[in-house]
């Protein structure tokens, strides 16, 4: 029982840090953001583009959020592996008000998108491994759902990579193609059970919306 209760806590200690520097990364991008300096409701036209920027690196962040809040209450020991490929996700995701200002001002040029696209590859492929080692480690999921899971990150992985690849010629289709991979994330269940509570067991969700993922 002791080593479960010290387990529970170094799961919480993971997740809590995890929330903090969430928080902070929205916190910044969002000091990005420049008001126009005319007073018309017709100024905001020009800034459009920063404002979609910050909305889809926003939602990305949002998701990567809501898909590690489900995969730490999978978390049964914080091994150091998982601890270490925690600070390497959180590392490129911090860099992402960086990379949303640069592309919001050069008005999605070639390079900026490119960079922007390559780092969505190395937050999602850092998630993967994060994933597959807390899923590996769990026995709250099946089989068929480890296999769902994993199949849908490392399809959203292929489709970021070739966002990156398409940058380089058309960065606004690049930059759609990462819009389209972040919709492959927005459900975190699927392939993941809801859980009760930490270290409970896993329950059928009884909203019909969500049955036909069980």
């Amino acid at each position: 029982m002791a080593i479960r209760e010290q387990n529970t806590r170094d799961g919480d200690r993971l997740s809590t840090y995890s929330d903090a520097v969430f928080a902070i990364i929205v916190t910044i991008m969002v000091l990005q953001l420049r008001a126009p300096g005319s007073p018309d409701l017709s100024a905001l036209t020009t800034v459009w583009q920063p404002a979609v920027a910050y909305l889809v690196s926003y939602v990305f962040i949002a998701i990567i959020w809501i898909n590690h809040h489900y995969l730490s209450r999978l978390t049964r020991t914080s091994t150091l592996t998982i601890i270490w490929i925690n600070f390497i996700h959180l590392f490129f995701v911090s860099l992402l008000p960086f990379t949303t200002a640069w592309i919001a001002t050069t008005r999605l040029a070639t390079g900026p998108v490119v960079l922007y696209a390559a780092l969505c590859v190395c937050a999602d492929g850092t998630y993967n491994v994060f994933e597959r080692l807390v899923l590996r480690e769990s026995d709250e999921v099946t089989a068929d759902q480890r296999r769902m899971a994993r199949y849908r990150s490392k399809l959203a992985f292929v489709i970021f990579t070739s966002a990156a690849i398409l940058a380089g010629f058309v960065p606004w289709a690049g930059f759609g193609l990462i819009c389209l991979a972040l919709v492959l994330h927005l459900k975190p269940d699927v392939g993941v059970p809801r859980l009760s509570r930490r270290g409970g067991p896993a329950l059928e969700d009884p909203s019909p919306s969500c049955s036909g993922t069980r």
